[in-house]
């Protein structure tokens, strides 16, 4: 007797498709939503620093020559 394991892509995918369903469904969206905010506010003073450093060291690059 022989026995064969048959998967396909459907199967797959569907599994797939369930666990993420469950995982999401036990997010704590408003500390998601917390986080996303922290994460943008970080960003544009992370990109202010880094600008702000840019604009010096070519002031300071021309100044010297």
């Amino acid at each position: 007797m022989e026995t064969k394991i048959h998967t396909s892509l459907t199967d797959t995918s569907t599994n797939v498709f369930l666990t993420g369903a469950i995982l999401l469904a036990n997010m704590d969206y408003t500390g998601l939503l917390d986080y996303a905010i922290k994460a943008v506010i970080g960003g544009v003073i992370w990109m202010g620093f880094k600008l702000s450093a840019d604009f010096i060291s070519e002031k300071l690059k021309k100044g010297k020559k």
